[in-house]
């Protein structure tokens, strides 16, 4: 999965915008989790958990990525249960491999 797929037709505009901007962060890495993450929870997340939400996506792109991966650790302030789903949150995307970056160019 690369991209949007769930059809924002049924959300509020303000969830359209942060699905959007979960799609569109920077960093490619932070799309998958972001946008992915969105496109499953969006709907049902309640008023609360948009405005953490909104608040997790304000933080720097690189800080964020480092975080997730487990890089650096987490500050306190996002040690919340709604960026543990987040971060736990894997992408649908297959893994980049010799075989298959091999296959991509015999094609």
């Amino acid at each position: 999965m690369t991209g949007l797929t769930r059809s924002s037709a049924d959300l509020s505009p303000r969830r359209r915008r942060i699905l959007y901007r979960c799609w569109h962060r920077g960093i490619r890495e932070m799309d998958l989790v972001f946008g992915q993450f969105a496109e499953e929870e969006i709907a049902a997340l309640s008023d609360a958990e948009l405005d953490e939400f909104e608040a997790i996506m304000g933080e720097d792109d690189h800080d964020l990525h480092a975080w997730i991966t487990g890089a650096k650790p987490l500050p306190e302030h996002l040690q919340t249960p709604l960026f543990a789903r987040v971060a736990s949150y894997r992408p649908d995307f297959d893994p980049v491999t010799t075989a298959s970056l091999q296959a991509k160019s015999e094609r």
